[in-house]
Order: structure tokens, then sequence, then C-alpha cells
């Protein structure tokens, strides 16, 4: 994302300052305050390392990118100001780790909780450092995430709905991760449309909510209409979700294994694509998810399986699905406060659009 270089390296430096590679004194006292005098930097080391290794593994940022640009289009709707748009833009990239800490733990914890042996082309946190420190650390990190609050130049109530909208979108996030191991447990269950459709709202659309609810907000944005825009990106992470259920099935994620999913028994959109129109597979269907979950990702049902939806052309009509969610909502979301051709609704087109192509 070449166009976004500035603007990644700016995230990455606040990203760095609220995670850093090793404890400071001054970051130490940010994180937890007064602290026994007995407590020393290598203390804070299975809290840091876990996490801060995952984050310099890469990843796309495009939630606290677009937490940004969303922050300069309410803020170009609002003021013809130049200055003023840019301390609330400064503002949402203060933010940012709210944003991206969040995503980072529920992958730690989603890795553990589906029994995945990779992450971004590296061995899993749980698997390097063991399920007890990665699972308190992607805990903390929750929590860690609202220091950049804290330390913000924000009013005590403007802290106080940030505190709010934070606490309830990682209520959301943890329902819809509950609903998913629900189904995923259950091998003969397969949800509807709709329903998969609810569980991929909370469960990956409520990082996107966030983003967008706080990029509104921070360019002097409404409650109302962060909320209006929030639910716009709801549908842009769900149509993304769909693309990467497509992903799975056919290339294979960036460092993770194709049809993975299969073996963790993912009731993904192809999968309930599939079983809707031919209800007839569903015994075939549960018994290769089985078989998939004991042999492994290197299992013969994995390719028997896909080769099941690629017939009935549910991978492909999954791919338009998702693909046609997110044009339609990234451009409702762009010109949100018109189709002027500010900064912010180029923006945020230009991101989506590289996405797509990606």
């Amino acid at each position: 994302m070449d166009e976004f270089k500035t603007r990644l390296e700016k995230i990455e430096s606040i990203l760095q300052f609220y995670l850093p590679k090793k404890a400071s004194p001054q970051w130490a006292y940010l994180s937890f305050e007064n602290l026994d005098q007995h407590i020393n930097a290598s203390h804070f080391e299975n809290l840091i390392t876990p996490c801060e290794n995952l984050i310099s593994l890469g990843g796309k940022r495009w939630r606290p990118l677009l937490a940004v640009f969303c922050a300069e289009l309410a803020a170009e709707a609002k003021t013809a100001d130049s200055r003023i748009v840019a301390e609330r833009t400064e503002m949402a990239y203060k933010l940012c780790p709210l944003i991206e800490f969040a995503h980072t733990a529920s992958l730690i914890h989603d890795d553990i909780e589906d029994s995945t042996g990779e992450r971004r082309g590296k061995p899993a946190a749980h698997i390097t450092y063991g399920i007890d420190v990665a699972l308190n650390a992607a805990s903390w990190l929750y929590f860690q995430a609202a220091t950049c609050i804290r330390n913000s130049s924000m009013s005590d109530k403007e802290k106080a709905n940030l505190y709010e909208l934070f606490l309830l979108e990682m209520r959301r996030l943890h329902l819809g991760q509950a609903i998913d191991i629900k189904w995923h447990r259950n091998k003969s269950f397969v949800p509807t449309a709709d329903e998969y459709m609810a569980m991929v709202k909370n469960k990956t659309g409520t990082l996107a909510r966030l983003a967008t609810k706080i990029g509104i907000l921070a360019g002097g944005g409404t409650a109302e209409e962060a909320e209006k825009c929030g639910a716009i990106a709801e549908e842009i992470g769900m149509g993304f979700q769909i693309l990467d259920d497509v992903t799975n099935l056919t290339t294979g994620n960036p460092g993770k294994r194709r049809g993975d999913d299969i073996v963790e028994g993912k009731k993904s959109l192809p999968v309930i694509t599939h079983l809707q129109n031919h209800p007839d597979d569903m015994d075939k269907i549960a018994q290769l998810f089985e078989q998939a979950e004991k042999e492994g990702i290197n299992s013969p049902a994995i390719e028997e399986a896909i080769a099941l939806l690629e017939q009935s052309e549910s991978i492909f009509e999954a791919k338009t699905r998702g693909g046609m969610i997110v044009l339609k909502n990234s451009n409702e979301l762009a010109e949100f406060y018109g189709a002027n051709g500010s900064e912010g609704e180029r923006m945020i087109k230009l991101l989506f659009k590289k996405m797509m192509k990606d």
C-alpha cells in the first residue's frame, strides 16, 4: 500500500509506543502506574513478547487506516479549516492501539481455540510460548489497548464515551466467537446464511465498526453519525470475512494452509451455501469434516470437501457475494457526507479498491 506509506509508518510508531520490544520505566508507569520496586523489566516479557512478535509479523493494518480516513472524512465535512482537520485526524492516529491491539489479542485467542499451528507464516503464539503465556498475554493486550484513551488529551466525558464504546465492541466480539465455537464443535449442525451473517457481524465486523466509530467521533462527527457509519463498516467487515472464507478454500490465507477451516470444522458461507442447495450432502460433508479433524492439515478429506464445493460453484457464489457487499458499503461509507471529492472520501475508496485487488 505505497499510497498509504506515511500513514502506515505513523500508525506503526504509535503501536510501538504502547507495545515496545522492551519495557522502559516510562512505559511501565503509563501501563501500570507505581509498582513494587522488585518488579523489573524481565517481568514484563511474558506480556510484551508474544503480542509484539505477532504485530511485528505484519498485517494489512486496514482497520487503523480506516479509522484515520474516517476522521478525515468527518473533519472535512465539519470544517474547512485544515488545521482543525489535521488535529482531529491526529487524534484518530493516537487511538489506533484500541483497534489493532484488540485484533491481535483476538488472533492469539483464536489460534488457541481453533488449535491452529501457524499465524502469518510462523508458529502461533501458543506453540512458541505455551498456552498459559499466550492466553495471559492476549487477555492483557485487550486492557493495554485502552491505555491510549487514558493517555489522550480528550475531555473526561469523551474518554468515558470511548471506554464504553470499546468495551461494548469487545463484548460483541466475544459473543461472535462464542457462537462460532458452538457451531464448529457440532459437525452435524449447519447455520443458515442469515445466522452466519449475524455471527460474523459480531466476530469480524465489530472491529471494522469500532475503527469507523472511533474515526468519525475523533473527526468531530456526532454519536448518531458514528453509529450509522459503524453499521455500514460492519457490513464491510462481514464482506471481507466471506472473501477470507473463499481464500481459505482456494489459494489459502497468507501464512496458513489451504483448507484449514475444514480441519477446524468452520461453517463458512461456501459450506452453508452448498448444503442449502444440496442438503443430501450433509452426511458426506460432516464425515469429511470429522476425518479432516482427526488427520490434520494433510488429510485427503480436505481436498475432497473442496472439490464438492467447487462443483456446486458455492465458492464462486460466496466470492461474488462478498465482493458486492464490500463494494456497495465502502462506497456508501466514503460518500456518507456526500460525494464531494474530499480527501477522506478518496482515501476510503482507494483503501478498499486496493484491498479488493489484493
